[in-house]
């Protein structure tokens, strides 16, 4: 038994539970997140498989977890915590995973577009305190060098009054540079 009890205490499954209290043992497999979740097509592992790769304790599911494109696609939507009988925070999993993946550098290159849209997504709201739409775009072409994709919907765009020169700056920005330092300082 003690054995056991020492097998559960260790690997990414513990990590994830210690972080973010949410127990994949819990997990009975009945696919309900996966049968439900918007995205589950483009993934390569259902969220139902996720907690069932977290169940095993396997180093090398562990790996595949963190190398995955699903961590990355997951929209955070929680249709699946509603659809699950034992209401399990997946997205709180899926957080956690893509914290993990990043640090360890990890992250797969099927992957890089969607992370450098969030790094570009999280650098506006840095600057402006919200979203400076024209800012984010910028950022995320120059990461990922796609410069000439949807090129031609700007100037409709800024003609409709629906991407702006000048950012629109929150009162107290003050604020917006607390939490990201906060939140930078809680990461590590």
């Amino acid at each position: 038994m003690n054995n056991h009890l020492h097998h559960e205490e260790r690997g990414l499954a513990a990590d994830v539970k210690q972080t973010t209290s949410v127990a994949a043992e819990k997990c009975y497999q009945c696919g309900k997140c996966s049968a439900g979740c918007p995205v589950a097509s483009e993934m390569d592992l259902p969220p139902s498989l996720v907690m069932r790769m977290l169940q095993t304790n396997r180093p090398e599911n562990d790996e595949k977890l963190l190398r995955s494109k699903t961590i990355w696609l997951c929209l955070s939507c929680e249709m699946c915590i509603s659809r699950c009988p034992m209401s399990i925070d997946i997205p709180k999993v899926m957080d956690f995973l893509r914290r993990r993946s990043r640090d360890e550098g990890k992250v797969t290159d099927r992957a890089k577009d969607i992370v450098a849209f969030h790094d570009s997504f999280l650098l506006s709201v840095e600057k402006t305190g919200k979203l400076y739409e024209l800012g984010l775009i910028a950022a995320y072409k120059m990461k990922t060098l796609h410069l000439m994709q949807d090129v031609t919907v700007a100037p409709e765009m800024i003609q409709k009054g629906k991407l702006h020169f000048i950012p629109e700056m929150v009162k107290n920005r003050k604020n917006i540079a607390q939490i990201f330092k906060k939140t930078i300082k809680a990461k590590n």
